[in-house]
């Protein structure tokens, strides 16, 4: 019973340290959407400050130890964020990872070189790398009290038991009972919507990152006495108190602070009494990775990836079609110069380390098929790198000759990758990259541990092999083999990139569901890409191992691979010339940073870190970046002007007494031109509706309108100010209000709460709750179990309380019942007669002309016609609404009309990323779109409103009279 006791007290203090880090990893990825690999190096930090300034300075511990869990730390957190965190959370997954893992490797190599200079500067620091039995915020040394006999705990426990239990009641009533932590909990359901209630998602994300490294900071703190100053012990904590996030889901802080609470009991009770694995060198200390590899097994689910688009899009290959010189010319220059600088130009001590670049060239190629053509961050490749060294130097030992040992442990690096993959493939994004790690890990902990293996501290020798006349122990022919071998691997990886085998990998990263659709197999196609992978690491870890003459269990060990992976993707993963540029960087960097910087070790590992910055701006490295941005220059210095340099059409004039205005807006995404002059204007009191044929461009309007997409041209006027360059939540502070397509709630919140973060007055929400009794009743549910149309009520009802001065309302009846849409008009006509200027779009041209005063037809990015309800023309609405066109008596689909042919190929695409613009039923006859109006058309009647449809005619569904053209006319605002 003691024992068990004791183990259950000592996993309290363990665990109560994964609770802080696993908490603080969920606030900072609820906030921003990225997991934050560095958490645990902040922690670091934090211990190294205390130990410095309390140990070697003389500071008392509980003033130092507030000074960075509430200055230092919060503000290490608000710095990294407006540095690169807002960055990462607009790129791709692959990038967020490797640049966070960038400062993991970065952020301890900084402390300590910090503390070497002020050693070096004469300051009272002391030797902080790997110090162990350090003080902590208690009495030193600690007080022990005796429980019963054999238990016992002592102060520095005492106190991290206290201080974690301070911390999960602070965070409970900051989350639960806050209008900040409400806040925060909303822009992890939504952060845009976020955005347009006037609250900068921004400052919330800079307050999460403060929070999150302030508990990363007391973490690092409580720890110091338990962990010493191992920077490798702070990154395996942090790993180990994945899994606790894991058990939250990355959402729920409480979760999350209990499984890490229950991890450290449960990682004690499996270390003390597995008594099965006493046998196995290691299992202990690799429990933890067991528990995190485990706990990525059974609590990951797969997202859903039917339907969505690839979150790590591919940049436009610019030199897709251009010459085999024109593409390799360079590269193979480069090839042959180096080849032959071996014997003309290098000195012997610059011959080995291109060498040795060349060498680690061929493991860095191995990322670029994992990563670079899979998409799948592989943390595990200095496993395969030394698994197949060590069977190689193995075999060498017992006489095998170097080819046939070197193919060996190739293969048995494949195979080691296929067993890696098989678990692991369910996976993605940052699990996977957990997943691999706590496996690298394991093999560090178990597999090398292994005495035949192992060979001991003293490894296998692997010798240079001689193959007649030539003798690759003179680095100068070795360098020119390892040329030859890079430029046979980077030619292989081409060549498969470009064969039907690599176009199904490019489609399984792209879109997997559609590649399954196509016949593809995504299981075995990443399983491929993780064996050939794993095969080339290994071959390449033999090649290098064979350079150095010697291989050992420590030589490359899980860290290493951390370090490898942020050299290539800051480099450029998706191309294997980019890996042997990063090869050639990381093997000449060191020498020339101590011959002409600092001798300090630190220092390359911290430059090699911080590249990852980079990625913010640069997510596909700063080899690939080169070539995009050469090929723009040229193009922009090539291009003539915008439609031949001829001077645009003049926008409307301004509309002094508009509550919107819009003059000559153009907008779009990521250079797709969707909006082409968009003039309209809306005044206080009056419905506009906006119509027009799916992919005109009226979502981007209203993004354009609200401030969550910038205009590239043209003006947006404000109550007659000009806000063109203000964002979303200056806008919304300002009056305009954007109803996003969809429901415009936060559904994890529950109704209260949702009305809360319009209406802080209660008085204002009882009054709704007054208006709206079904609400009243319900108040204390999520918003997302309500219907669809309680959604939308509990959307539009604080509106009502405080209406706005302009209501940008998109597809406000999408997916409602008839009768929920006309509760749903009848509230925007009450908006309308209490003084908004309401801009509405519609798929329902019924409903929507029944309320407007004002009509808007949008076309291939410009309003081709605008004026009072009371001139819409019927068949002018068929036309430009649904995208149908044709002469008034036409015969048939088949007649010559004008838009008989070619109907759509005229009109933009789909709006572009992030575009909601899928207004059902309106992609009309073959895809048609509005055509402009020909000489010679006859006029056509005009209707007062939707009841002018006398011979049944439903214009919400297109069908009914012939269609004939509109007018060109536009009607100014």
């Amino acid at each position: 019973m003691a024992d068990l006791l004791g183990f259950v007290l000592s996993g309290l203090v363990s665990g109560a340290l994964y609770a802080l880090l696993a908490t603080g990893l969920v606030l900072s990825y609820s906030a921003s959407g990225l997991f934050n690999f560095a958490h645990g190096a902040t922690a670091y930090l934090c211990a190294l400050g205390f130990y410095e300034l309390h140990s070697g300075f003389g500071w008392p511990a509980i003033p130092t130890a507030l000074l960075l869990v509430f200055v230092i730390a919060p503000g290490l957190g608000w710095a990294l964020d407006r540095l690169m965190f807002r960055k990462l959370a607009r790129v791709g997954e692959t990038a967020q990872i490797v640049a966070t893992i960038g400062l993991l490797v970065a952020l301890p190599a900084l402390g300590l070189w910090v503390v070497e200079l002020l050693e070096e500067a004469g300051a009272s620091v002391k030797p902080a790398e790997n110090q162990f039995g350090l003080p902590g915020v208690g009495p030193s040394p600690a007080e022990s009290w005796q429980l019963m006999d054999g238990v016992g705990i002592d102060s520095d426990q005492l106190i991290t038991w206290v201080a974690t239990a301070v911390v999960a009641v602070g965070l409970w009533i900051l989350m639960r009972h806050t209008p900040l932590g409400l806040r925060l909990r909303a822009s992890v359901d939504n952060r845009s919507l976020v955005e347009l209630r006037g609250i900068s998602a921004d400052r919330l994300s800079s307050l999460a990152w403060m929070l999150s490294s302030g508990l990363a900071g007391l973490a690092g703190v409580l720890a110091t006495p338990l962990l010493g100053l191992s920077s490798h012990d702070f990154t395996l904590f942090l790993f180990v108190s994945a899994t606790a996030a894991v058990l939250g889901r990355f959402m729920s802080i409480p979760l999350a602070f209990a499984g890490g609470l229950g991890l450290g009991v449960l990682q004690n009770l499996v270390a003390g009494y597995a008594s099965f694995a006493d046998d196995i060198t290691g299992f202990r200390t690799a429990v933890p990775f067991l528990i995190l590899f485990a706990g990525l097994l059974i609590l990951t689910r797969r997202q859903r990836t039917a339907g969505t688009a690839a979150v790590d899009a591919p940049p436009i290959d610019y030199l897709a079609g251009k010459s085999w010189a024109h593409k390799w010319g360079p590269w193979a220059v480069a090839a042959v110069l180096l080849a032959l600088a071996f014997y003309t130009v290098t000195t012997p001590f610059w011959s080995g380390i291109l060498a040795q670049g060349l060498a680690i060239s061929l493991v860095f190629i191995s990322f670029t098929v994992v990563t670079g053509l899979g998409a799948m961050v592989s943390l595990a490749q200095a496993t395969f790198v030394t698994g197949a060294a060590m069977v190689a130097g193995l075999l060498m030992s017992h006489g095998w000759p170097f080819i046939g040992a070197a193919l060996v442990g190739t293969c048995v690096a494949a195979v080691l990758g296929a067993l890696v993959a098989l678990p692991a493939l369910r996976l993605g994004g940052r699990s996977l990259a957990l997943a691999t790690l706590a496996l690298a890990f394991l093999a560090d902990q178990v597999l090398f541990q292994m005495g035949w293996l192992r060979n001991g501290d003293t490894g296998w020798e692997i010798p240079r092999p001689v193959f007649g006349p030539v003798d690759l122990t003179d680095d100068r022919a070795m360098g020119v083999a390892m040329v030859v071998l890079v430029v046979a691997a980077v030619a292989a990886v081409s060549a498969l990139r470009d064969s039907p085998s690599g176009r199904a990998m490019l489609a399984v990263r792209s879109a997997p569901a559609a590649a399954m659709a196509s016949g593809v197999s995504v299981v075995r196609t990443k399983l491929m890409l993780f064996t050939l992978s794993a095969g080339l690491a290994g071959f390449g870890g033999v090649m290098y191992a064979s350079y150095q003459t010697r291989i050992t269990a420590t030589d490359f060990t899980a860290m290493t691979g951390l370090i490898w992976l942020a050299v290539v993707v800051a480099a450029g993963v998706r191309r294997p010339q980019f890996a042997v540029v990063a090869g050639l960087v990381f093997a000449v960097m060191p020498p020339l940073m101590s011959d002409y910087v600092t001798e300090s070790a630190h220092l390359p590992v911290i430059l090699f870190g911080l590249a990852g910055l980079a990625l913010a701006n640069d997510p596909d490295g700063y080899a690939a970046a080169a070539s995009v941005r050469r090929h723009r220059r040229k193009a922009a210095a090539s291009s003539p002007a915008p439609d031949g340099g001829a001077r645009p059409a003049d926008p409307a004039p301004t509309a002094t007494d508009a509550a919107l205005q819009l003059r000559g807006v153009r907008a779009g995404y990521d250079g797709a031109p969707v909006l082409t002059g968009v003039d309209l204007a809306v005044r206080p009191g009056e419905i506009l509706a906006l119509l027009g044929p799916n992919g005109a461009g009226k979502s981007t309007t209203c993004k354009v309108a609200a401030g969550l997409l910038s205009a590239q041209g043209g003006t947006v006027y404000v109550a007659g100010h000009d806000a063109t360059r203000h964002g979303a939540v200056r806008r919304a502070r300002a009056g305009v209000v954007l109803a996003p397509e969809g429901r415009g709630i936060f559904p994890s919140l529950t109704i209260e709460e949702n009305l809360a973060l319009h209406l802080p007055d209660k008085a204002a929400r009882e009054a709704v709750y007054a208006r709206f009794p079904r609400l009243a009743e319900r108040r204390k549910v999520t918003a997302g179990s309500l219907s669809g149309g309680e959604q939308q009520m509990l959307a539009l009802a604080p509106l009502l309380q405080d209406p706005p001065k302009v209501l940008i309302a998109d597809e406000p009846s999408l997916g409602l019942a008839p009768r929920v849409v006309d509760e749903v008009f009848q509230l925007l006509t009450e908006l309308r007669d209490a003084g908004t200027a309401l801009l509405l779009v519609e798929e329902k041209a019924a409903e929507i002309l029944g309320v407007a005063d004002t009509v808007a037809y949008l076309s291939q990015g410009k309003v081709t016609w605008c004026g009072p309800r009371s001139e819409v023309q019927a068949d002018r609405l068929t036309e430009a609404y649904l995208g149908i066109a044709g002469a008034k008596g036409s015969e048939g689909p088949d007649s010559e009309g004008p838009d008989s042919e070619g109907a759509g190929s005229e009109g933009p695409g789909p709006e572009g990323a992030g575009s909601e613009e899928q207004e059902a039923g309106s992609a009309g006859v073959n895809g048609a779109v509005p055509r402009p109006a020909q000489p010679g058309d006859a006029p056509t009647p005009t209707a007062a409103d939707t009841g002018d449809a006398d011979n049944g005619t439903d214009t919400s569904t297109g069908t009914g009279t012939d269609p004939s053209a509109p007018s060109t006319e536009v009607a100014r605002p």
